[in-house]
């Protein structure tokens, strides 16, 4: 599997699944296809996809507890498992108590722990140093933010002492390029990982005409078109699939390699 390289939390797999919806929906669990959601999760690693995103409020932790099911038996050291932190535990005691209550349910420590929005209640400083501890116990291995603005992650990264913040993960697709004006350019620029969730805007990157024609040379997809497009600007794109079809779609994009020219073009799209 491809990987993509960043100063700050080492190589980590060039692309993600996404389990936004898989095990219920915000704070409220879903078992009624627990089976269905963790053969998809478990596809997906066996085709490749070695790097899961999740979350404690998708499914109030039910999606965390599908991923440790799914994950189970296969090399830790292969994996990378991102997990967030909802606002409303940001205070240095709830970040140490939801940290270990995800551990628990996802069965392994944690990659990469992110807060998952800013808090409008509890100083960044106090997070960060909530998430150091975490590092120190062996909970956690990185940490980082998401939805955050260039001035909240340098905000962040001012209050980190001992380690740095390692990542930054935002909406960001071709329909969606804000944080091309300074998040982005910033994160590559100082070593700082870049995950883009939506990457694919629900499908609608999917019918893009001028994708599709570009596709048409390499025998891909619109989507894969733009999966090779984000990891070739150095961006870790990661989408939501369940179905297999659309497993092997996000997998099949790996071995995607764009021309520089066709990587200008879609670079100039606005």
């Amino acid at each position: 599997m491809k990987k993509l390289c960043f100063r700050r939390v080492g190589c980590v797999p060039a692309i993600g699944l996404g389990t936004w919806g898989i095990g219920g929906g915000y704070w409220s669990a879903d078992t009624s296809r627990d089976v269905e959601w963790v053969e998809a999760i478990r596809y997906a690693v066996e085709r490749g996809v070695r790097l899961i995103d999740t979350a404690e409020m998708y499914g109030g932790g039910h999606a965390e507890e599908l991923v440790g099911r799914a994950v189970k038996g296969f090399p830790r050291d292969d994996l990378f498992i991102v997990t967030k932190v909802w606002p409303s535990h940001a205070s240095y005691g709830e970040v140490l108590k939801a940290a270990e209550r995800s551990a628990a349910r996802l069965g392994t420590y944690i990659d990469l722990y992110l807060l998952h929005w800013p808090s409008d209640v509890v100083p960044i400083c106090e997070t960060v140093r909530a998430f150091e501890a975490l590092v120190d116990r062996g909970v956690i291995r990185f940490f980082g933010v998401s939805n955050f603005s260039l001035r909240q992650l340098q905000e962040a990264e001012a209050c980190a002492k001992r380690y740095e913040v390692a990542a930054v993960q935002n909406h960001y697709s071709l329909y969606n390029r804000r944080d091309e004006v300074d998040v982005l350019p910033y994160a590559l620029a100082n070593g700082v990982m870049y995950m883009a969730y939506t990457p694919l805007e629900k499908g609608a990157v999917a019918r893009d005409r001028r994708l599709a024609e570009i596709g048409r040379k390499y025998g891909a997809t619109p989507a894969q078109v733009a999966l090779a497009w984000y990891m070739k600007r150095g961006v870790v794109p990661i989408p939501k699939a369940e179905r297999r079809e659309h497993i092997d779609e996000i997998a099949g994009a790996v071995g995607l390699e764009l021309s520089e020219e066709d990587f200008a073009e879609i670079a100039r799209w606005r």
